[in-house]
């Protein structure tokens, strides 16, 4: 691969960029084993796909806001290096597939000259910071929390507490009580409130803690129910802490926060985060609203081009269902219903181009993988729903029963094993030409995932749907797990779908209609769905779609997945890179320098809590690698300093005395300037020491 240079303004990205260039070509050349890489990687937004030798790139919109301009660029960016197709996540990131690696660097380098980045949308780090896609114009909400949103954005992004941990990380902000971003099913999930103090209105959150989907969903604890505004990002970062500390790292599937959070108890959870408090670098953020960016608006008196509505009758369906009176009287919202999620480049431009005069240059991705216009004038909206019906995204009924949430599924994901996007489609066309009224039904929501792991979201449904498989006969068929009666309570509570039965995927069309027939004939007037559930129970639904999972009658389309053309196999794609295995124990010193040298920087630059981060994890790994010398298995960090004080320390095969207490002065201390020289040396000290041991180890080998 050939080198490039970056000029860009931003020396600590361009570093960032570089040093990507730099580690893909170690990777390629057998010096960097591919664990290692892979996690580097994902912690660029670089994942790899189902097909080899490509890579899908994940753009990180922190709360799925886009000004026209980066729209613009990132449509470029995916004719010049992708496919042609930004594709819309539930977690308001774009995403494009089929890159080149080699091509990454120089990509992301054009990404960011429009402020887009990559870093971190993927990884054991903190993920896409969601928010309400209304924060800031909905009439329901308290105060705007997308300043709130963006400044914990930016205090995580490399952040050192946040760049390795054992699992992903995931945080959301609610605009109101309505919760429309799920804080109930996140790491951290908060929800604004206002609470009056000594006569005074003071801001805050309520806070919620622990929540995950994948495949064992758990709902969030409250953590707070009232937190003062600027005490918001110091206690994310001291859970960040705990979990980087504390969590799971040999089993990903248990590396969830939720599953730390089980495993301890609540309390003794909230005892560690507590204990965290002193060392963190600042106790208060104080978030300053009255400089924040409002929008840049349309100017008034635009002159448009002549247009047409060809179908006046969808239009007034349109306006019901996807516009919205916001909180800033005479302007309006409009939703774009995006089918799966795919956008082409050349739709985009032309809505880009049509639209710049009467939208705020303020676009934002919703978490149901569609968009958001905001600001445009009662007399403006004829015209944008004529120019989405000249684009083809002009479909009402966003966010009702017929606007289906799907992750890729097979598509391009390595672990999709049933087509979700093929099913989405059918069901959309279903409820479409036999439910038409049904685009109004805002209470049932669909959502389907290519497997158990929830990307879209099955486990909060009302209907869900997630990838399987059936055997029968000695041959495996696509199937469908049914779930039923998830969805949001409200004010940080919300309900995980029952698993009620499985179908072969073939027969998905006919659960939704008999679900829906059912419904129809048999609820309540006014009753909503999943109180109705609730009325019958799970084991009636199970009754009622049990014919469907009669494996006796199949046909041989039954073998055949959605949208394929030969007989279903399970299978896992190959994605990922081939790597040359290496010495692992050497490639954790060598990262264990590269942390002493990052702890040194940021001394230098007065970063002191940075600093002591840094220290703390070059600690970490030089213990890991010399445990794994030893063939030591490692899991949690603190489990690595109870194997270290076991092995090393009490058998005396180093002199270092009383590791444990050593390392975990990082939170016995304000990180004051004198402290973090001196765990800086501390560390050094022990750098050294291992690489002796290691060195003499390999001597007397």
């Amino acid at each position: 691969m050939q080198s490039f240079r970056t000029e860009l303004e931003n020396p600590i990205v361009a570093r960032d960029i570089i040093d990507l260039e730099k580690k893909i070509r170690l990777f390629r050349e057998g010096k960097v084993p591919d664990e290692k890489f892979r996690s580097l990687r994902l912690a660029r937004g670089i994942y790899g796909q189902r097909q080899p030798g490509v890579q899908m790139v994940r753009i990180k919109l922190p709360y799925g806001k886009m000004t026209l301009q980066q729209w613009r660029r990132i449509s470029d960016i995916s004719d010049e290096y992708a496919i042609r197709n930004l594709h819309l996540t539930t977690r308001q990131d774009i995403q494009i597939h089929y890159v080149s690696l080699d091509r990454t660097p120089e990509m992301w380098s054009k990404l960011e000259q429009d402020g887009v980045t990559i870093r971190e949308a993927c990884g054991n780090t903190v993920r896409n910071i969601t928010a309400s896609d209304k924060a800031g114009i909905d009439p329901n909400e308290p105060f705007d929390v997308v300043p709130y949103a963006d400044a914990a954005f930016r205090y995580f992004l490399r952040n050192p507490v946040c760049q390795d941990m054992g699992r992903k990380f995931k945080i959301a902000f609610s605009s109101s009580e309505a919760d429309s971003a799920w804080s109930f099913m996140h790491d951290v999930g908060v929800i604004p409130k206002v609470r009056e103090v000594n006569g005074v209105q003071v801001r805050g959150f309520k806070v919620m803690v622990g929540g995950g989907l994948g495949a064992q969903p758990a709902l969030a604890y409250v953590a707070f129910e009232f937190l003062e505004e600027d005490r918001l990002i110091p206690y994310i970062e001291n859970v960040l802490r705990v979990f980087d500390r504390y969590g799971e790292r040999t089993s990903r599937n248990k590396a969830r926060m939720k599953f730390l959070i089980q495993k301890i108890g609540i309390e003794e959870f909230e005892r560690l985060v507590k204990e965290e408090y002193k060392a963190v670098k600042v106790k208060q953020v104080k978030v300053d609203t009255a400089v924040w960016d409002a929008p840049v608006l349309p100017a008034p008196g635009a002159v448009l081009p002549a247009y047409t509505i060809k179908d006046p009758k969808k239009y007034e369906a349109w306006k019901i269902t996807n516009t919205f009176q916001q909180k800033q009287e005479g302007y309006y919202g409009a939703y774009v219903k995006v089918t799966l999620g795919d956008v082409s480049t050349n739709a985009a431009r032309q809505m880009i181009d049509a639209l710049a005069n009467v939208i705020a240059d303020d676009v934002r991705v919703t978490a149901n993988q569609g968009l958001l216009f905001k600001y445009i004038l009662p007399e403006h909206l004829p015209y944008v729903y004529s120019v989405l019906e000249t684009v083809g995204f002009a479909e009402p009924g966003f966010d009702s029963i017929a606007d289906i949430t799907a992750c890729p599924g097979t598509d391009t994901c390595n672990l999709g094993i049933s087509s979700s996007t093929g099913i989405a489609e059918v069901l959309e066309n279903i409820i479409t030409e036999e439910f038409p009224d049904l685009i109004y039904n805002k209470d049932i929501k669909i959502k389907i995932s290519g497997c158990m792991n929830s990307c879209g979201q099955h486990g909060i449904a009302s209907i869900g749907f997630h990838g399987s498989s059936m055997k029968s006969g000695g041959k495996v068929l696509p199937a469908l797990q049914v779930l039923l009666g998830g969805g949001i309570l409200g004010d940080g509570l919300g309900r995980v779908a029952d698993k009620v039965i499985k179908v072969p995927s073939k027969r998905g069309p006919d659960v939704l209609r008999s679900l829906l027939h059912d419904y129809e004939i048999n609820g309540q007037e006014n009753e909503l769905f999943n109180d109705y559930y609730d009325r019958q129970g799970e084991k009636y639904f199970y009754a009622l779609l049990k014919p469907l999972a009669d494996l006796t009658n199949l046909q041989d389309l039954d073998f055949v997945d959605w949208g394929k053309a030969e007989d279903y196999a399970t299978a896992i794609g190959v994605g990922e890179c081939a790597g040359v295995v290496i010495d692992l124990v050497a490639t954790l010193l060598y990262e264990a320098e590269e942390k002493l040298d990052l702890s040194a920087e940021a001394i230098a630059n007065g970063a002191y809590a940075d600093g002591i981060y840094h220290a703390y994890t070059s600690y970490i790994q030089g213990a890991k690698a010399l445990l794994l010398g030893e063939g030591v298995s490692c899991n949690t960090q603190h489990g690595i300093m109870n194997d270290f004080e076991k092995h090393f320390v009490e058998a005396g095969k180093l002199a270092t005395g009383g590791f444990k207490s050593q390392v975990l002065q990082i939170n016995e201390h304000e990180p004051t300037e004198s402290f973090a020289r001196q765990y800086f040396d501390q560390a050094k000290v022990f750098y050294n020491e291992a690489q002796e041991y290691r060195q003499a180890a390999a001597v007397n080998a």
